[in-house]
């Protein structure tokens, strides 16, 4: 019995592109997952399919949640972390989207990976966009910089980015994107650098990075007042605390010089020539949080 279910499968779509962003590793600030959600929710998307976690998740690590039903506000029901599937079909874009978000699973990567290939080739696929967000030692005062890749050259000069250098430890974005490129589709990656020392953050600024990104992809310019918004909202959080805290400020310009001596090349993880700043880096954390607005 397969994992994967389709209420109603999606007919005729217009060139459609799969866009996956997974919660964990890979959502440095849940910069994925929140620009995946928003362009479901700006685009009016409608959910047809879903994965099992059965098979896929340690629900001692990725816990199912309780909650009162929307329909019987005195009936609780369990909320697992299903892998779900919406599509967008809108005439404000010239492609319709297949939009996946789900946590990153523990258990069974490859037949996770083949699952989702299933509905891209029930969906006829045409492009399978994955969107990611690491943790790189850059400035916040900087503009956020997105890194990637792309199976296709023209492709990733029309996203405008370079292969990455980077060898180690992956992720399910990771995977996914190799098993779906060596399954003969055409792949582009999208990663958005979130400074390091405010990790523990939600941060609009890369959220509205990888957004754009995907816009510019398809050829469409949206209002995005509302990230917008926020992201200036988060500025002046920032450097009213940063103004606060000698130590940050003077990490924070420590990085702000290496940056304007760097090209736009992907930071490699290993070659920093910065100080080691683990402890700093937690010290950060912690007055950040003191500090956060309610």
């Amino acid at each position: 019995m397969s994992a994967l279910t389709i209420r109603t499968l999606p007919r005729n779509l217009r060139r459609p592109i799969l866009i996956t962003a997974f919660s964990g590793w890979n959502d440095a600030a849940e910069s994925a997952t929140t620009a995946a959600r928003y362009l479901a929710s700006t685009y009016q998307a409608e959910k047809f399919a879903e994965i099992d976690p059965e098979e896929f998740y340690h629900f001692g690590l990725t816990r199912p949640t309780v909650r009162f039903k929307p329909d019987a506000p005195t009936e609780r029901e369990i909320v697992w972390p299903v892998t779900e599937f919406s599509v967008v079909r809108s005439a404000d874009l010239p492609r319709d989207l297949v939009i996946g978000v789900a946590s990153e699973p523990h258990l069974k990567w490859r037949t996770y990976c083949a699952t989702v290939l299933e509905l891209a080739r029930q969906c006829e696929i045409t492009l399978v966009l994955t969107l990611g967000a690491l943790l790189a030692e850059v400035p916040h005062t900087r503009p956020v910089r997105i890194g990637g890749s792309a199976s296709d050259p023209e492709l990733a000069a029309q996203l405008g980015v370079r292969p990455s250098k980077y060898e180690g430890p992956t992720g399910i974005v990771g995977v996914f994107g190799t098993a779906a490129r060596e399954g003969g589709l055409t792949t582009a990656s999208l990663w958005a650098n979130v400074p390091h020392y405010i990790s523990g953050i939600e941060n609009p600024k890369a959220t509205r990075a990888l957004v754009h990104r995907v816009l510019t992809l398809i050829n469409v310019q949206a209002d995005l007042t509302d990230l917008d918004e926020a992201a200036k909202q988060f500025d002046q959080n920032l450097a009213e605390i940063v103004s606060q805290n000698a130590k940050i400020k003077s990490y924070v310009t420590k990085l702000e010089s290496r940056a304007s001596e760097e090209d736009d090349e992907q930071p490699t993880p290993g070659t920093s020539d910065l100080p080691p700043a683990s402890q700093l880096v937690d010290e950060i954390e912690q007055f950040m949080r003191q500090q956060r607005p309610e």
